[in-house]
C-alpha cells in the first residue's frame, strides 16, 4: 500500500513530520510526504520519499507563480499530486501537468471526485488516480465507510481504461483500520492529511496507520 501524506498548508513542522515518516517501520507500506513547494528540499533531505503538491503545465519560460517540474525535481521531489479538490485543474491542464511530470520522471497521482472522473483521469495515463469525495475531506469519516461503492466503482473504472493505473482512496483516512478497509475494497494506496499533519505525535499516527498491514 502507498501512503501519501499531504501536508497542505497546515501549520505543522514539515521536517518533523518527514523525520517521523522516515523513522517509522512501514513494513509492506510505502510512505511519502507532500509538503509546500518551499519545503520540498528540507523534507527530501530527511530521506523520506517526497512529492510535490502540484506541478504546473508549463516549461521553462515566463511563468511567474508556477511550480516548474524541473524546480521541484531539483529540490528533491520524486512525484506529484495533481487536481486535488482544493486545487482543481482543467482537463487540458491535467494533461499538461502530467507531461511536465513526465519530463522529470515523476510518479503521478490525479485526484477525482467520483468513478466517472476516475475513468477520465485514468485515460490520461498517470501512475495512479485517487478517488476523493470532497464532502468527506477533513471530516475523519473515510470514504471506505461512508460510501464503499465509490471505491469499488473507482477501481473498476480505472481497470476498464488501463489496468496498470493504481487507485488510491482519499478523504477521511485517519486510522490503520481505514487503510485496511481501503485495501480490501481494491485500493492500492491512500491519501491523507490532517490525520498526520495535525497529530500531536506524527510518528505514532503513522505507525498506527501502517501497523495493521
Amino acid at each position: 500500500m502507498f501512503v501519501l501524506v499531504n501536508l497542505k498548508a497546515y501549520p505543522c513542522d514539515p521536517v518533523a513530520v518527514a523525520e517521523a515518516a522516515a523513522s517509522v517501520d512501514s513494513g509492506p507500506a510505502e510512505v511519502a510526504i507532500a509538503p509546500q513547494a518551499a519545503h520540498l528540499s528540507a523534507v527530501a533531505d530527511t530521506g523520506v520519499q517526497t512529492w510535490a503538491q502540484h506541478v504546473s503545465p508549463v516549461e521553462h519560460g515566463s511563468h511567474t507563480g508556477s511550480t516548474l517540474a524541473e524546480a521541484a525535481a531539483d529540490a528533491g521531489a520524486t512525484g506529484t499530486l495533481l487536481n486535488h479538490s482544493e486545487n482543481r485543474l482543467k482537463f487540458a491542464d491535467i494533461d499538461g501537468s502530467l507531461a511536465a511530470a513526465d519530463r522529470v520522471d515523476f510518479g503521478t497521482c490525479v485526484c477525482a471526485n467520483n468513478p466517472d472522473q476516475i475513468r477520465a483521469a485514468a485515460a490520461l495515463g498517470p501512475d495512479a488516480v485517487a478517488v476523493e469525495p470532497p464532502e468527506l475531506i477533513g471530516t475523519g469519516t473515510p470514504v471506505s465507510k461512508a460510501d464503499p461503492d465509490i471505491v469499488r466503482d473507482a477501481v473498476e473504472a480505472a481497470e476498464s481504461v488501463d489496468p496498470s493505473v493504481d487507485v488510491y482512496c482519499g478523504a477521511g483516512i485517519s486510522t490503520g483500520e481505514d487503510v485496511v478497509a481501503a485495501r480490501e475494497l481494491g485500493a492500492d494506496g491512500v491519501l491523507l492529511a490532517s490525520g498526520v499533519a495535525k497529530a500531536d505525535d506524527p510518528a505514532a499516527a503513522l505507525q498506527d496507520l501502517v501497523a495493521p498491514l
